[in-house]
């Protein structure tokens, strides 16, 4: 358990590793669009080669699939709403309006609790998953500097943001323990449904969120950073 909750902060942490330098490092946009794409291309691969993998395995195709677009509208319905609250540009570095950092901060929560819950999940083979520990960290570090970046102009002071993203930190590492914990007592096709929502979860997030971002900040380059990613998945899995 332990270790679930472990792995969890690392992955989670990334969050506010990225706050910290948004809010110490100068850096520029292009560069945060690179490492967003890269992100997007490792998380990719880790939905698809882990977490649908290991539906499939378990489950029915059939199963995996309503499961998986289930996870993709949730998430959208949800989206939708923290969006109309203000949120729509969580990922983004050139702020938003004045009061949305709430939604931004919930929004945050939204992206980062499936992915922290598989995380855990992935413990219960006997070892976590590399791919998907390294998919979440490396794309949570950009959101990280898109969102600070936003909320710094938005007026948004340096121990708020820290304390928004020390939270998400917390929340991230016990979506991941409750993530072992439950999922541990689960049978194969409930287990399968759950990765493969959280899968489609995860794509869906993707898409309307971080692949938008990527390419606004770093251009049409992006895509080469993102095949990188999705090889570095595989590689890692």
């Amino acid at each position: 358990m332990l270790q679930a909750f472990g792995w969890g902060a690392l992955a989670g942490g990334a969050v506010l590793l990225g706050a910290l330098i948004a809010l110490y490092i100068p850096l520029k946009k292009r560069l945060i669009g690179y490492v967003m794409s890269f992100g997007t291309g490792i998380l990719i691969g880790a939905a698809t080669f882990e977490l649908l993998d290991e539906a499939l395995a378990k489950s029915t195709t059939l199963v995996v699939g309503l499961s998986f677009l289930a996870g993709a509208l949730v998430f959208t319905v949800f989206d939708l709403w923290v969006s109309a609250k203000g949120g729509s540009k969580r990922k983004r570095s050139a702020g938003g309006n004045e009061g949305t950092g709430t939604a931004i901060f919930f929004g945050t929560i939204l992206d980062a609790i499936p992915e922290s819950i598989m995380i855990g999940a992935s413990l219960l083979s006997g070892n976590v998953s590399a791919a998907l520990v390294a998919a979440i960290f490396v794309s949570n570090v950009p959101e990280g500097l898109s969102s600070t970046t936003g909320l710094k102009k938005d007026g948004f002071s340096k121990e708020r943001i820290l304390f928004m993203w020390g939270a998400v930190w917390l929340i991230s590492a016990l979506s991941s323990l409750a993530g072992y914990s439950i999922l541990s007592h689960l049978p194969d096709d409930n287990f399968a449904m759950i990765g493969a929502f959280a899968s489609g979860g995860i794509i869906a997030m993707l898409a309307s969120t971080m692949m938008p971002e990527a390419h606004e900040e770093g251009g049409t380059i992006v895509g080469l950073f993102a095949s990188l990613g999705l090889i570095t998945a595989i590689v890692l899995g």
